[in-house]
């Protein structure tokens, strides 16, 4: 697959979302309706998580609509039991797998185990299963892994060093790690959080650096 391509790929994972209040109820609606035909469900706690999967695969020259994987943003990690339960059982049809946030991953277990999907204790029972955790939460793991010098480089680029200066010279910031000041800064808006989500991995990918959790994610949703 050439480069043109994957970039065409990369950015259909941005296309059609909405921010705002009900941005999530649409992602979910549009994901699910898509996983009656889907031979593999990924759960995402949120928009920006399904956003930077879609963008690794494509990344990787992966297709996942021609893979029947559908990315399933759940509206949080809280939400994984009332996801499964719609499921019947969950296990037998499809094929499971996801990616949560570390102080979310006991959440995740608890969800599968009470599901019957697995008795995961661990967060490596839980990567047996297909479900990758980030350490902390993607964002963190992306920056670590592109590092904090090429996110201002693509903060520069979209017009936001400027906001992000303003931030950074806030007394309950200033001195802060840049690393937890780019976090706040992503995470400020929602949909600044969903473009970065792709420009992120994009850069990564470019480094090829992407993080683990996502790498593991693609291994584990590679079709047989």
């Amino acid at each position: 697959m050439d480069g043109s391509r994957r970039r065409e790929l990369a950015r259909e994972a941005l296309a059609g979302y909405a921010s705002g209040p009900d941005a999530p109820l649409e992602a979910t609606a549009r994901a699910l309706a898509k996983a009656d035909t889907a031979e593999t469900v990924v759960l995402v706690e949120g928009i920006s998580d399904q956003i930077a999967v879609e963008t690794a695969a494509a990344s990787r020259g992966r297709d996942l609509a021609a893979e029947h994987a559908v990315i399933v943003p759940i509206g949080g990690a809280h939400a994984i039991g009332r996801f499964l339960s719609t499921m019947d059982p969950p296990h037998s049809r499809v094929r499971l797998a996801g990616l949560c946030d570390l102080r979310e991953a006991q959440v995740f277990r608890r969800g599968l185990t009470t599901a019957g999907v697995g008795s995961p204790r661990t967060d490596a029972d839980l990567e047996q299963l297909g479900f990758s955790v980030c350490v902390d939460d993607l964002e963190d793991e992306l920056i670590r892994a592109v590092g904090t010098v090429r996110v201002e480089t693509l903060f520069d680029s979209q017009g936001d060093l400027g906001s992000f200066r303003s931030l950074q010279s806030q007394p309950a910031w200033r001195g802060r790690e840049p690393a937890a000041q780019l976090r706040r800064f992503l995470g400020s808006g929602s949909r600044r959080k969903l473009r970065y989500a792709r420009l992120l991995v994009e850069a990564a990918a470019e480094q090829d650096v992407l993080p683990r959790p996502l790498e593991m994610l693609l291994t584990a949703i590679r079709p047989s």
